[in-house]
């Protein structure tokens, strides 16, 4: 709210020197009789109301000063013509006058007057000058304008013609400013701006779902989260962790499409600093490690998102806990296999066996780290194929209808 009130010795309703007082009672109260200042007070009287007398300034017998203001503590009182201010939250909120406004300015600036003279400061002279200004003001010698301005739309001036329109009066309503929300403590969070990109809101959330353990059964809780992988594509990681039985498993699954080609990874395993390196297995790729004569088919252990250590344990604990293999009806040859074939992948896991690790996707979407990137690494060797019948059979890609599609849904449609 700003109230803008121009001030001049001649508005207003004065009273002359030598006259006497007016007194009137309250809106719509009873007149008071002849010579009465005050409404006699009785108490079987339930109309009770304060009885309103009209002043004057004994200084220049006249009410120009006299307009109540009501000013808070974010208000700002401005005086242009002597370019005075008294910002926001310099003072404390305040039911008053004009006058009262000003005296209480002029009352601080005087406050430290006596020291500052007695330092002999030049300041001292420069205030009294524009102390003086003010008094002037309060004398009416000029027209003045006093401004208001407060962004909380809580301070007042009073129009002493309500409801008729006051002509030195002007009240302007306007829209804060983010900075003056900010000063008001009425700060509100900013609408988000959506990204043209919809999967934008997925990498920057976790999502989550309700589920079942699959060793349990009871309620469990699945998170899932968009992860782009340094250097290959963004992949869907589902993690689920059960409070009642402490089961864990997570699952990776692709978050692009079959690429045009199958991908072989072949690395060649020969520091033990090899186990770090982040894999991602999808759910449509086969390991190979032909030093142990071993292969994982498509679909065994699903899609990981792991490092090498970790998918070895897995296939370590795939084989030493499938009681088809080494329970107690296992045929004993076959024992000694598994064992020495866990041995063995014990001793790569350790760096005390070289060998070669082969990752085979024909949907072209497992990952290998390159430590060496962006640089080629010597020890690992990527080959793009074409990839068989028999592979885009398994995908399901050959009856896959990806151009014209639309052709042939129109005539079902009608």
């Amino acid at each position: 709210m700003s109230a803008l009130r121009a001030l001049d010795p001649g508005v207003g309703t004065g009273v002359g020197p030598g006259s006497t007082a007016a007194a009137s009672g309250p809106p719509g109260g009873t007149s008071l009789a002849s010579g009465n200042l005050f409404h006699p007070i009785s108490a079987e009287d339930e109309e009770q109301q304060p009885t309103e007398i009209e002043s004057l300034c004994m200084n220049c017998y006249g009410n120009d000063m006299n307009r109540e203001v009501v000013k808070t503590d974010c208000a700002t009182a401005r005086i242009p013509e002597l370019d005075f201010e008294i910002p926001a939250f310099s003072q404390k909120g305040a039911l008053t006058t004009i006058e009262g406004l000003i005296s209480r300015a002029i009352s601080g600036l005087e406050q430290d007057q006596p020291a500052r003279r007695a330092k002999g400061e030049a300041m001292a002279g420069k205030i009294d000058e524009f102390v003086a200004k003010l008094k002037q003001l309060k004398r009416v010698d000029s027209p003045f304008t006093f401004i208001i301005d407060d962004p909380s739309g809580n301070s007042f001036v009073e129009n002493p013609y309500a409801p008729r329109k006051d002509d030195a009066l002007v009240v302007t309503h306007y829209n804060r400013t983010p900075q003056q929300g900010d000063m008001l403590g009425l700060k509100t969070e900013e609408p988000e701006e959506k990204s043209a990109d919809p999967m934008e809101d997925l990498r920057n959330e976790v999502l989550q779902f309700n589920t079942n353990c699959p060793e349990c059964n009871a309620p469990a809780t699945t998170n899932m989260k968009l992860v782009q992988i340094p250097h290959f594509k963004e992949v869907i990681i589902m993690a689920t962790n059960c409070e009642n039985c402490g089961h864990r498993t997570n699952e990776v699954k692709s978050g692009g499409a079959v690429e045009p080609m199958g991908t072989r990874i072949t690395l060649h395993i020969t520091d033990p600093s090899d186990m770090t390196r982040d894999i991602l297995k999808s759910e449509t790729c086969s390991v190979e490690i032909p030093e142990l004569e071993f292969e994982l088919g498509m679909g065994a252990l699903g899609g990981k998102f792991t490092t090498l250590e970790g998918l070895l344990k897995d296939i370590c604990n795939l084989v030493s806990r499938n009681p088809f293999t080494l329970g107690d009806s296992s045929n004993p040859d076959r024992t000694e296999k598994l064992e020495e074939f866990s041995q063995k992948l014990d001793w790569i896991i350790e760096g005390k066996l070289n060998a070669h690790f082969i990752l085979d996707d024909p949907a072209g979407n497992s990952y290998l780290q390159n430590v060496y990137a962006p640089e080629d690494d010597p020890e690992m060797k990527i080959e793009r194929y074409k990839r068989t019948f028999d592979q885009n059979e398994e995908l399901g890609l050959n009856d896959m209808k990806t151009e014209g599609y639309e052709a042939g849904l129109a005539p079902q449609q009608r």
